[in-house]
């Protein structure tokens, strides 16, 4: 009888199904020269016997990994919890284990856990760079010689491969859609100077305004944090302008829920007292008070695409960056410009 405390082998599977240590490995490795009969009395064995197949050591002798990173800058997010769903699914469909970390949004904690990653083996990595990721670590990271990548973001003047929606035709619909609805004066609202996907939402929204020979007026563009407490904090820096705009394209749908927010505060409506737009269309975009017209980019559909991508990489085949569609869902958020 083996001792409960001794580790499982092998061979102590071998000996209680009555087949060689041979056909045990064949056994794990899914092999179809196992006859199912026999196949079927090993798996009882370890059942039996509670043996647990150590996949790591395996992946060391094969001189391949299983494991991938799924590093993402923050899972309290929606948007990104939407496509880390995506990415998981894809991945253990594909046989692969996803490993999870969130960085919430700070580049040192994304260099650790990528680092420790990369110390348990992982093969490649999907990661959304957190905001202050520099070109310095990106190439950092390429030299390590595994496949990455980007989600959402890019890191200019890293040629890794990227996934994201296409941020400034997105914009443009969406700034287009409130110009068609007589607004004249639309801010933008919300995300940080150096990123990428607020420079792209950003262009779209000025080509917007020039199509329509409106002026782009710098002072309409107010930069805070990308969540619901920057757009709480916006709306209020928009309200309080000496001319206020009379709609508002947000950087993304967190940050329009906190401009929702801020406007119910002070007994005010969206879509009524200001026009209030987002993007991503995440799942409570339609739910809130009033329903949210945002742009949609299908989340899970991006990080299902980041995933295959990354699986293209891994089997040496050729990749090219995808540039997801968008389209925009008009809801009661955006309403028309009331003439003073």
């Amino acid at each position: 009888m083996l001792s409960p405390f001794r580790k499982v082998t092998m061979i102590d599977i071998a000996h209680e199904a009555g087949v060689s240590k041979s056909t045990v490995s064949l056994v794990l490795q899914n092999s179809e020269l196992v006859k199912e009969e026999t196949r079927d009395r090993v798996l009882v064995a370890m059942d039996k016997l509670g043996y647990v197949y150590n996949r790591g050591a395996a992946n060391l002798r094969r001189k391949t990994s299983e494991v991938l990173g799924m590093v993402i800058n923050d899972l309290t997010n929606p948007f990104f919890a939407e496509i880390a769903v995506g990415i998981e699914q894809a991945l253990q469909t594909a046989g692969f284990i996803p490993l999870l970390a969130n960085t919430g949004e700070d580049p040192r904690r994304q260099a650790l856990v990528m680092q420790a990653m990369r110390e348990h083996g992982a093969a490649g990595f999907l990661f959304s760079p957190a905001i202050g990721t520099d070109e310095a670590f990106a190439r950092d990271i390429m030299s390590w010689r595994l496949p990455v990548v980007t989600v959402m973001r890019r890191i200019p003047g890293v040629a890794f491969r990227s996934v994201a929606p296409d941020n400034v035709g997105g914009a443009r619909l969406a700034t287009e859609h409130l110009i068609g609805l007589g607004h004249q004066r639309i801010a933008f609202l919300g995300g940080r100077p150096g990123m990428v996907v607020m420079e792209d939402r950003c262009q779209g929204y000025r080509m917007a305004l020039a199509t329509a020979g409106l002026p782009a007026d710098p002072d309409l563009i107010v930069e805070e944090r990308p969540n619901r407490d920057g757009g709480l904090a916006g709306v209020g820096a928009v309200l309080s302008m000496p001319d206020p705009p009379t709609a508002v394209l947000c950087f993304n749908d967190a940050v329009a829920f906190g401009a929702l927010h801020g406007l119910w505060e002070r007994g005010l409506q969206a879509g009524r007292d200001l026009a209030v737009v987002g993007f991503d269309d995440i799942a409570n975009a339609a739910h809130t008070t009033p329903p949210l017209t945002t742009v949609a980019v299908s989340c899970r559909t991006l990080g299902e695409r980041a995933a295959h991508l990354l699986l293209s990489e891994l089997r040496g085949e050729p990749t090219e960056d995808h540039i997801g569609e968008v389209r925009l869902v008009v809801r009661a958020s955006s309403g028309p410009a009331v003439c003073g």
